[in-house]
């Protein structure tokens, strides 16, 4: 039976699951995962334990490592940083004369990707945008 944690990304979302490696992690404690989007800063929300092979859902990728110091600043600046974002991309909106609503924008951990969340009540020819985006943040 593999040992597991229960991670979550951001407050009041779904739980996901990596392989702890052997390693006792705390509730609340911070880890660095690698996932689909990337290096990701998660806080542990179900610490180490044994779960049988039955109810794991492959593939179970494991920790990259448990936070440190310097992973939390790296996470508290990224959250800056993503402020920072939100306000350009709404001043791009704006620019581009789009009817759609940003909702949040979060970068990866390692800043590979920045992620912008809008709706719309109509489809949004939105191909200008990202070309003014892809020019300011260079991702």
């Amino acid at each position: 039976m593999p040992e597991i944690i229960g991670v979550q990304f951001q407050s009041a979302g779904k739980i996901y699951y990596f392989d702890s490696l052997g390693q006792q992690i705390d509730t609340d404690e911070h880890v660095i995962v690698e996932t689909s989007r990337g290096m990701e800063y998660a806080r542990v929300l179900l610490a180490t334990h044994w779960v049988p092979e039955s109810e794991i859902v492959e593939p179970l990728r494991p920790i990259i490592r448990v936070a440190t110091a310097m992973d939390d600043f790296t996470e508290l600046e990224n959250r800056r940083a993503a402020k920072d974002a939100f306000a350009i991309c709404q001043e791009k909106i704006a620019h581009c004369g789009l009817d759609m609503k940003l909702v949040s924008v979060e970068y990866t951990f390692d800043r590979a990707k920045v992620i912008f969340n809008f709706t719309a009540d109509e489809r949004v020819d939105f191909r200008e945008l990202i070309k003014e985006l892809a020019a300011v943040f260079h991702t």
